[in-house]
């Protein structure tokens, strides 16, 4: 009998991670449009998204250059198929470019521009033959997108649901320190006042210039500032962060602001996320003159500093009782806006406008305010707890849903968040609740 040997077959290899992903070539792609870039052109291919052209390697290497925060990057293939194929795969569109005759051509512009198409392939076959086509002109394309709308206060004030005082109140901080922190109970519009403020600073609704973050607890320097990453090699390398990278932007464009807006501000280890450029959001610390040197940046490197015009706007939720306070170091470098639910004229008016019925507007109204005051009243939970408003900025188009709405709105957004609040007094929880609900059909 002879002996079997098992010999297992080697495991396949894994697969190679993807150079780039749809949504980083998207990202890229956006970012063209917004800031109305002037990519270099492509000589023979084009990628066609959304009716429009782009130079595919340039498109690629911007891509690239975002997904590793390294705006110095090379993109590792060359232009032609090999970029091609990269965004193929991704299901983006690649063309061959349409060659566009030149003024006064006698031939027929469909032969003309199919010659010329096949000669970018095969090349002339004669020096006659080249002699004899027709010229044709190829202008360099540009990519230039329409200006963002403008923004005003008059506009600000008609989606805000604070008053005209209140909005140039907080304004007036943000441009005195430069720095920003808007602090209230959960859904009273902190994010979405934040980002308004930001462009009433700019003037218009460019995003281009806004970067938004949001701190967790696993967030850190590394992310923030610097810190080791992977690159496509495998090879650790020093990578900058959000903040460097926003504040590069910034100091090169010196007349216009930019904006950093950071979501769940109190979520992270904020001193631990700034470390030593804690100091530098001091609006007497901004500029070169301040400038320090970043933990393990090479000594070429030049000083990092915080420019002038870099804005930062930090959102903090005073209900969330698994975070720490913030320590006074912080505090010194922010001015503070709290803001309060807003039951009252501007969401009864948002509601009128989206044709609720008006008893079940002052349903809303009567029995949030009545909710609000007892959680006010709790000796463990106080007017940090309080229910925002946020819950009720989108109300059904249809007026005869709107009862429904409510009622989904009240068993499965606050319900479970009074559950959490009397997580102890299930009782409790649950008789607010069927006051809620008291009265809906």
């Amino acid at each position: 009998m002879c002996a079997v040997t098992d010999v297992s077959a080697p495991a396949p290899p894994a697969p190679a991670a993807p150079l780039l992903t749809r949504e980083q070539v998207l990202r890229a792609l956006r970012l063209v449009e917004r800031e109305g870039r002037q990519l270099p052109p492509s000589t023979v291919y084009e990628l066609l998204y959304r009716s429009r052209r782009y130079p595919p390697r340039a498109v690629a290497e911007l891509a690239y250059r975002l997904a590793h925060r390294d705006p110095k990057i090379r993109w590792p293939h060359p232009a032609g198929q090999p970029t091609n194929a990269v965004l193929e795969a991704l299901d983006f569109t690649i063309v061959a470019k349409r060659p566009i005759l030149a003024a006064g051509s006698a031939q027929d512009q469909g032969q003309a521009a199919e010659q010329q198409a096949e000669d970018l392939y095969t090349g002339p076959t004669s020096a006659e033959k080249l002699a004899a086509s027709p010229t044709v002109a190829e202008p360099a394309p540009t990519y230039v997108s329409s200006p963002p709308p403008a923004y005003d206060d008059k506009t600000a004030l008609g989606e805000l649901f604070i008053s005209k005082e209140e909005l140039a109140a907080a304004l007036a901080g943000l441009r005195r320190r430069r720095a920003l922190l808007l602090q209230g109970p959960p859904g009273t519009g902190k994010t979405f006042l934040a980002r308004r403020l930001a462009w009433l600073l700019l003037g218009a609704q460019d995003d281009s210039r806004i970067e938004l973050v949001q701190f967790h607890p696993s967030y850190g320097y590394e992310d923030f500032v610097l810190g080791f990453r992977p690159g496509p090699d495998g090879q650790f390398g020093l990578v900058p962060g959000v903040l460097p990278l926003l504040c590069q932007r910034a100091a090169a464009d010196p007349e216009r602001p930019y904006f950093l807006l950071i979501d769940e501000l109190n979520r992270g280890n904020v001193a631990r996320i700034f470390g030593e450029l804690l100091v530098l959001l001091e609006p007497s610390q901004r500029g070169p003159a301040h400038a320090l040197r970043l933990p393990y940046a090479p000594p070429e490197e030049p000083l990092f500093y915080v420019p002038e015009n870099l804005y930062v706007i930090g959102t903090l939720n005073l209900a969330d009782r698994s975070l720490a306070p913030l320590d006074y170091a912080l505090r010194r470098r922010f001015a503070f806006v709290t803001m309060q639910p807003q039951f009252g004229g501007a969401l009864q008016e948002l509601l009128h406008a989206a044709r609720v019925p008006g008893p079940l507007a002052a349903h809303v109204a009567e029995r949030m305010a009545e909710l609000n005051q007892t959680i006010a009243d709790d000796p463990d939970l106080g007017p940090d707890f309080a229910v925002g408003h946020s819950y009720f900025c989108a109300p059904p188009a249809a007026p005869a849903e709107a009862a429904a709405w409510l009622r989904l709105v009240f068993e499965q957004e606050i319900g479970p968040l009074l559950a959490d609040y009397w997580r102890e007094q299930p009782a409790t929880a649950a008789a607010h609740q069927r006051r809620l609900l008291q009265g809906l059909q």
